[in-house]
């Protein structure tokens, strides 16, 4: 049986152990705690999917918005919208190719690389405090297992059917 939790003057049950024992529940918590404190100390505004394709931007100049979309683990449709929206707020310009009218080639303007430059000093200081409970020498091997497990479950969404386990 779960147990009771003080929270103030309210006492809230505490999650289920078979919840607690389930990855999507963890990886929820951290997804939610990780957008709270993205919004408190690093910008109210940028998203963590705008400052990915604004990384990417600077890491791949003159890249078309699909090809950058799997690096910053976006779908086409999605990584559309993030550009317009930064497009519209003087961050990117999009450009056709010249090769391909359909592809939009991506290149941050001069506000963009600023900000990038000042949202990228904040979220390195939010990085090492969300790593701050794991020893500093194996904060590297968290960070790629976690991109490794992210990898791993969005091959799990692709697939149409999961094994019987049982």
């Amino acid at each position: 049986m779960g147990e009771l939790v003080r929270r103030g003057t309210v006492v809230a049950p505490a999650p289920p152990a078979d919840l607690v024992a389930a990855p999507g529940y963890g990886a929820r918590r951290m997804y939610q705690a990780y957008l709270a404190a993205w919004s408190r100390h690093v910008d109210p505004v940028l998203t963590g999917p705008q400052f990915a394709v604004l990384s990417a931007i600077r890491a791949y100049p003159e890249s078309d918005q699909s090809s950058l979309a799997g690096a910053v683990a976006l779908d086409t449709s999605t990584m559309a919208d993030v550009c317009r929206r930064m497009e519209r707020r003087g961050l990117i310009e999009r450009t056709e190719s010249p090769r391909d009218a359909r592809r939009k080639i991506l290149s941050l303007t001069g506000d963009g690389a600023a900000a990038l430059a000042e949202v990228t000093r904040r979220t390195r200081r939010l990085d090492a405090e969300l790593l701050a409970a794991v020893p500093e020498d194996r904060r590297a091997e968290i960070a790629g297992l976690l991109n490794t497990l992210g990898s791993h479950w969005e091959a799990v969404a692709e697939r149409t059917s999961l094994p019987d386990n049982g």
